[in-house]
């Protein structure tokens, strides 16, 4: 488990706390069925404008499916769903104006260059031939492509294939994009340089709805996290308020000198180990449960030469909710 010294002062505000945007994607009980294998089983979804909002789940349990529903790919079988502000079923070509969709599998051409596949995605969205080369100039700049603009895609790493995709998506100018699993067979760096473009996309007022299986990337993009089971949202929040679900939360508490230690085990009743002469006491890490562990000391007249706390991880968090393996089912869609 993750750990941390807790600075001994009041924490800042939470991601998520303050008003909330309007909702740029909603969804109240989305069902969707192939044959009698049931992939959605009536979900609901609220996601502020301006946020990034992640959907963790094992394979085959319906997070494509969610994101081709939310994109009008696919009809739902039940419920209902907006993005932008426009229905999914009555109005899917206001919804396809204001998104940008890059899915698992890279849309790029490899047999042309890269400026081409972006001139191409110009004149899909209708740009003027001088719109559309000044866009596609100004979004290969931006990903850092335009040395490599004139090579074929096919010569691009993994990387610079998944950059130009996102570039691709942006060429309309899209308010919300759904981005599929988009750092799945990336290096460390090339993942860390996409985290970096998607935080610099809703810098800009972009909302973001993410698919992934990549604990941490979750827990360094997203504002709210949703974890989807067997077409069911078995919990949402922020990865704050997820991991408290999780028992195994707890305050460490290690000391120099033998009698303070006795005594704080005699006054936190916490879990003793003698030959480090630490004490370990249950806690979910909230500032009410620290100041209470902080108090206790304080009225014994005792004080930690180290105090750490302990918390629950998203890892932690997905195998308690997903019944601990991603193997259990075969991805239907």
């Amino acid at each position: 488990m993750p750990s941390s010294v807790m600075p001994m002062s009041a924490s800042g505000p939470r991601r998520g706390d303050g008003p909330q945007p309007p909702a740029a994607v909603s969804a109240v009980g989305l069902r969707k069925s192939y044959g009698d294998k049931t992939v959605l089983d009536g979900i609901d979804l609220s996601i502020p404008a301006g946020s990034v909002f992640a959907l963790l789940g094992p394979n085959g349990s319906g997070k494509t499916t969610t994101v081709q529903i939310l994109s009008t790919l696919i009809a739902a079988d039940g419920g209902q769903a907006q993005v932008a502000g426009h229905d999914v079923a009555t109005s899917p070509d206001g919804v396809r104006a204001a998104i940008g969709v890059t899915g698992q599998f890279s849309a790029v051409d490899g047999l042309i260059t890269g400026e081409e596949n972006m001139l191409l995605m110009a004149d899909l969205h209708h740009l003027s031939r001088h719109e559309g080369r000044r866009t596609a100039a100004e979004l290969l700049e931006r990903f850092d492509l335009t040395e490599a603009a004139r090579k074929p895609a096919s010569a691009y790493s993994g990387g610079m294939k998944r950059r130009l995709d996102i570039a691709m998506t942006l060429v309309g100018s899209p308010r919300i994009i759904f981005l599929d699993e988009p750092t799945t067979g990336l290096d460390p760096r090339s993942r860390h340089n996409m985290w970096q473009i998607i935080r610099e996309l809703v810098t800009g007022g972009v909302t973001v709805f993410l698919t992934t299986q990549y604990l941490e990337e979750a827990d360094q993009l997203a504002d709210r996290i949703a974890v989807l089971d067997d077409g069911r949202i078995a919990a949402e929040g922020t990865a704050e308020e997820l991991k408290r679900l999780v028992p195994g939360g707890h305050v460490r508490l290690r000391f120099s000198d033998p009698s303070a230690y006795q005594g704080a085990a005699l006054a936190l009743r916490g879990t003793r180990d003698d030959d480090s002469l630490t004490l370990q006491i249950p806690s979910n890490g909230t500032q009410r449960e620290l100041r209470a562990v902080l108090d206790h000391l304080d009225s014994a007249g005792i004080e930690a030469d180290e105090l750490t706390v302990h918390t629950p991880d998203l890892d932690d968090v997905f195998f308690a909710l997903t019944g601990g393996t991603d193997q259990r089912k075969e991805d239907v869609r």
